[in-house]
């Protein structure tokens, strides 16, 4: 009889201290024993960039993961290295591995479609970034970049400003493997035509167009060739901001620092310093932070069933020495 109580005792505060554990694990939605945690992984998108030496593209990886994780999406940056063979490897690991997405801005657009027919058939949307992939015979759910061909555009008026109206002889640095650096020449091109169309003794002739590379050292290397070759140049227009900025170092060693003009593209901190200090004229600026973010909200929406529209192009805005004086970032 004694013990009666005892084990009654004990029955009930058993009870009490599950039932107290019981109205904790509802109260946090998770179960006894658990922490709350961030939301769950949900799995992984992979990302094969053109390069990440240049700070436009790490820019482009950084806010994709960023973005990526705020909806518990874990992204995978790869740098392609400019090199075709290498993302094609890099996108065939990403269908082994199952990613949810895989997102691309191609070395070669043209050189990449076996692969990307590969994920497709693996049933993996594929989307791609800055670089376009319009090749028949792939799918791609929508392309989010820069309006390269209007940016084209804005660079070719830049140019006509710089000029004055003294017309003469200029050259392009370009880089045909990569089809968003084609629309930007394309645009330039249109415009200079348009203008040379009224423009008489002003002319403006395009008498040199070599690949820079995309890259300081050769832009440089190929910027001492166009002045040996035309030494009466009066202008540059290169398709991104380290060729720009080999090209002006081709100028100074030259002596011609004054005379030829430089019309870049990107907006890259080198670059917007460039312009600031009257080493580059303008640059038609783009905006990777918003690609990056861009991609992931058209992933997101794709995963729910949207319709998307091929292309979810931005907008650029020309960058001059005035907008350098005013930029509290540069120095």
């Amino acid at each position: 009889m004694k013990r009666y109580p005892v084990s009654l005792a004990l029955f009930l505060a058993a009870a009490a201290f599950l039932a107290g554990c019981g109205k904790s694990a509802e109260s946090t939605g998770t179960p006894a024993g658990n922490s709350p945690s961030p939301a769950m992984n949900r799995g992984t998108v992979g990302v094969s960039l053109l390069t990440l030496d240049n700070p436009f593209f790490k820019v482009i990886g950084d806010s994709l993961t960023a973005e990526a994780a705020k909806s518990g999406y874990e992204a995978v940056v790869l740098s392609a290295d400019q090199d075709v063979g290498r993302q094609s490897n890099q996108v065939k690991d990403f269908i082994v591995k199952k990613v949810a997405a895989i997102v691309l801005s191609p070395c070669d657009s043209k050189g990449i479609v076996p692969v990307i027919q590969e994920a497709n058939a693996a049933g993996i949307p594929v989307f791609t970034v800055d670089v376009p992939c319009n090749e028949p015979g792939v799918q791609i759910v929508t392309q989010v970049a820069t309006d390269n061909f209007g940016g084209g555009k804005e660079a070719a008026k830049a140019m006509i400003e710089a000029l004055a109206g003294r017309g003469g002889k200029i050259g392009v640095l370009d880089l045909k493997q990569v089809e968003s650096c084609i629309l930007r020449v394309k645009g330039f091109k249109e415009v200079i035509e348009a203008h040379n169309a009224s423009a008489g003794a002003a002319k403006i002739e395009i008498v040199s167009e070599l690949d820079g590379g995309g890259a300081k050292d050769k832009g440089y290397k190929v910027a001492e060739d166009m002045l040996q070759a035309f030494p009466d140049l009066v202008g540059l227009f290169a398709i991104n901001d380290p060729s720009a900025l080999g090209a002006r170092g081709a100028l100074e060693k030259a002596g011609k620092a004054d005379k030829v003009v430089i019309i870049g593209f990107d907006g890259q901190p080198e670059g917007k310093q460039a312009i600031k200090d009257g080493k580059i004229y303008a640059d038609p600026i783009q905006f990777p932070d918003q690609m990056g973010v861009e991609v992931v909200k058209a992933f997101l929406r794709y995963s729910k069933g949207d319709d998307l529209p091929p292309q979810m192009l931005i907008p650029t805005k020309l960058y001059r020495q005035a907008d350098g004086a005013a930029d509290p970032e540069l120095k």
